[in-house]
């Protein structure tokens, strides 16, 4: 626990510092989060690194998560990388004769959207013209807020488990006190800037953090399960892997620009 402690504290502070500075600092560490992500998840599948399929997955990710109109180029639209890194894949499992399957060809056009796309969103969430950084927080806020009221309404109160077979340890009582204070904590963003967001907007992006958080966390924990693994990394001590610490953030960002709630 210590450790953890430690960790999470300096871990923490780092990227709370880095998300202000805002510009290629945080975009730096996004596309990090990004490429070591995609290792954790081509590890996790049992694939190298270096396999053709993994190099095309780490293509998808880059071609996501990296800030191309910042530097003038022009690249294709969202449809057409995806459809063209399936096309890359598939083709893949006829050039080495099914040495690549074409479930591995899925399973690595999943991963690279998964992350690339997941840490993409957060990229375009601090890129907001107006308040950037004030919509960012309040989307961490607002995961950091349900992680923090499940686990410990959960440890106080928590007697009815969530879904067993997926995550021992979660239970219903959590889960509604972590959807509680992320609720909270949106609604006090929209009362202390009213001109910034309004209290049923902010309250529905809470909501949404709140409930696919969890969910982005119980995706996480299934696929371990089905990996028979504990972390997907060792990056952080006491923490594991990014995939473990992000799991959350993955779903939560993409869903909020997606339905529009962040005015990227």
């Amino acid at each position: 626990m210590r450790q953890r402690l430690i960790t999470g504290i300096v871990a923490g502070a780092g990227f709370i510092g880095l998300t202000i500075a805002g510009g290629w600092l945080y975009t730096t560490l996004l596309v990090l989060l990004a490429i070591i992500g995609f290792t954790e998840y081509a590890r996790m599948n049992g694939v190298a690194w270096s396999h053709p399929s993994t190099l095309l997955g780490y293509a998808g990710v880059l071609l996501f998560v990296l800030p191309w109109s910042d530097w003038g180029i022009v690249i294709p639209s969202f449809l057409t990388i995806v459809w063209m890194l399936a096309f890359l894949l598939l083709a893949l499992t006829v050039i080495t004769k099914n040495k690549t399957t074409i479930d591995g060809a899925a399973l690595m056009l999943l991963g690279a959207l998964y992350v690339g796309y997941g840490f993409s969103a957060m990229g375009e969430a601090r890129q907001i013209a107006e308040h950037g950084l004030l919509w960012t927080f309040l989307s961490f806020g607002c995961i950091w807020a349900s992680d923090i009221g499940a686990y410990f309404t959960g440890r106080a109160i928590g007697k009815t488990k969530l879904w067993p077979s997926i995550s021992p340890n979660k239970t219903i009582e959590g889960a509604l006190g972590g959807v509680l204070l992320s609720l909270i904590v949106s609604a006090v963003f929209a009362l202390t800037m009213p001109d910034f967001i309004d209290l049923p907007k902010a309250l529905l992006i809470g909501l949404i953090a709140a409930v696919a958080g969890q969910f982005g966390d119980l995706i996480q924990s299934a696929y371990k399960r089905v990996r028979d693994i504990k972390d997907t990394g060792t990056l952080l001590p006491g923490h594991g892997g990014v995939l473990d610490r992000c799991d959350s953030w993955l779903i939560v960002f993409p869903l909020l620009v997606l339905t529009g709630l962040l005015p990227v």
